[in-house]
């Protein structure tokens, strides 16, 4: 398939579970498209920043393309904040929602379960630890990029 096609597919993808949970978060309803907007944008740079076809980056690894998403959809809702006089948060933390790392704590904790009904194994350990690990990070990043942009914008204090 196009990975023009596969990126686009993506990007409207990911702007169906931002506006749900928008509409969990009672984010008003002319806002409600930006959430779209910005959770499309975050989870298609991601999605474009691991994959091969980037020759002047490469593929990064996704942990890395979490946060590099993560701070960009941040900078962009302080940018929809500043500009319709609302808290950034009404934007950014739904659009972080299509980048949670369901599949890889799923994966870690069926590994888990399985430890427990059929006993210790190597690889069941093996796959527990490579996907919670990665769940963790993947977490750590959302968390980290966004709330970076936000320190750097609204400090009281000079950062240098």
């Amino acid at each position: 398939m196009n990975p023009l096609i596969t990126l686009l597919q993506d990007f409207g993808l990911a702007a169906v579970p931002a506006v749900g949970f928008a509409m969990i978060f009672n984010v008003p309803k002319p806002a409600l498209k930006y959430c779209a907007l910005a959770g499309a944008i975050g989870h298609a740079l991601r999605f474009a920043l691991t994959k091969p076809s980037l020759p002047w980056i490469g593929p990064l690894p996704i942990e890395l393309a979490t946060l590099i998403a993560a701070g960009v959809v941040s900078v962009i809702g302080i940018y929809w904040a500043q500009k319709w006089r609302a808290h950034p948060k009404v934007f950014t933390v739904a659009a972080m929602i299509p980048m949670v790392p369901g599949v890889y704590a799923f994966t870690a904790l069926l590994a888990l379960v399985e430890i427990e009904r059929k006993g210790y194994s190597e690889a069941l350990l093996r796959t527990a630890l490579d996907n919670g690990l990665r769940a963790f990070f993947i977490i750590a990043a959302l968390a980290v990029g966004l709330a970076l942009p936000g320190l750097l914008f609204y400090r009281r204090k000079p950062v240098v």
